[in-house]
């Protein structure tokens, strides 16, 4: 007999130990309280063949004797019957919990589609079974989740690594390879090589973002957003994409590192998937209690039902777009992340005319304790 079986064995007669307990101790009060007094009242007959209306005479009532002997057999009889009912009752209430744990130890990662599926009747047993299906939902688009980032960013690092590899074996290959070809094929594995470094912080920072915020300091989005603006132009000129800013004071707490990376992503992503021509427009603002950054960018016709897909790891799209290794999928991943560590509220809307409008929305002013120090938040 396994353990969890002498567990639930064990509950089930402690259910019915305290059923019959409560009952033998009812029978008990009965006892004490209605048949001792009994066995001292009289009762009063009539005598001979008086009318009923006239009483001449007592007689004794019940013998005490009697009545405690036919309470006491009543209360041995009592218990064996309490026991029964208290046995049954108690697997009558264990059944559903007996469900829980025997669908519970079936499911495993493998296996998460398993539903307990708990019928009537409507009670506190019903409704533990309904969250624990819920949990095992959200657990299975989880896993799945999982897998499928796991094997995207296996095949997002293995492209490369291929590729790095084909191209340093074809140049060792080449018996009349002059320094020109070798110079040649080194800067392209150095460019395959800060793709892959690339993918690597773009992943660090994805499960920084996933992990929480660890430290609230008082920040300012305006300051934030004009250093990465500038940081961005250079880039920006070349593709022949205007970056324009619109920046007022917008307070909040957060982790700068964090925040930092959320607007990076934004304004890299907006810049990627734009066209000559185009513009990034990046907006900071505080809007009530709340600090709000916004930024909208021209480029293609983006479908509505396909926005928040963008917002998944490795999600692209137009995936025949990036064979130029200029993208990695997981930079509105990052921002989707960051926002949930803070606690922010995210919008993406298509522009009908191309390309998107992302506002983020943080919980306004200093950190609770201190502003402009620094907190754990934990």
């Amino acid at each position: 007999m396994t353990f969890r079986a002498q567990a639930r064995r064990s509950l089930q007669t402690r259910l019915a130990l305290a059923y019959a307990a409560g009952v033998y101790a009812a029978g008990v009060l009965v006892l004490v309280f209605v048949a001792v007094p009994l066995t001292t009242v009289e009762a009063a007959t009539p005598k001979g063949g008086l009318s009923p209306g006239a009483v001449t005479g007592t007689a004794p009532g019940i013998g005490p004797p009697h009545l405690l002997a036919g309470s006491a057999a009543a209360l041995v009889l009592l218990v064996p019957v309490a026991l029964a009912l208290g046995w049954f009752v108690a697997g009558r209430f264990l059944r559903p919990l007996r469900a829980i744990t025997a669908t519970a130890q079936m499911i495993s990662a493998g296996n998460l589609h398993r539903r307990l599926d708990l019928g009537e009747p409507a009670d506190e047993l019903t409704e533990l079974g309904h969250t624990l299906d819920d949990l095992f939902a959200r657990l299975h688009a989880s896993f799945d989740a999982q897998r499928h980032f796991v094997a995207n960013a296996s095949h997002e690092l293995l492209t490369p690594l291929a590729g790095l590899r084909t191209l340093l074996e074809v140049a060792l290959a080449d018996p009349g390879a002059d320094t020109r070809s070798l110079r040649s094929a080194c800067e392209e594995a150095l460019t395959l090589g800060e793709h892959q470094e690339r993918l690597v912080r773009a992943l660090l920072a994805l499960a920084t973002g996933e992990r929480g915020v660890t430290r609230r300091d008082a920040l300012d989005l305006a300051r934030i957003a004009g250093d990465v603006l500038g940081s961005r132009r250079d880039r920006a000129a070349e593709a022949g994409v205007d970056l324009t800013g619109h920046l007022a004071p917008a307070v909040t707490a957060g982790d700068p590192r964090l925040v930092e990376s959320l607007v990076a992503n934004l304004v890299d992503n907006a810049v990627r998937h734009n066209h000559a021509g185009g513009h990034v427009e990046v907006t900071t603002r505080t809007s009530g209690a709340r600090a709000t950054l916004t930024v909208v960018n021209s480029g293609p016709v983006v479908p509505a039902d396909q926005i928040r897909r963008l917002f998944h790891p490795f999600q692209r799209l137009a995936p025949e777009r990036h064979g130029r290794h200029d993208g990695h999928g997981l930079g509105l991943a990052i921002v989707d992340a960051v926002t949930r560590a803070h606690h922010a509220t995210l919008t993406a809307a298509a522009r009908p005319e191309g390309g998107l409008s992302v506002t983020v929305r943080f919980p306004g002013g200093p950190p609770p304790d201190a502003a402009g120090g620094t907190s754990d938040h934990r």
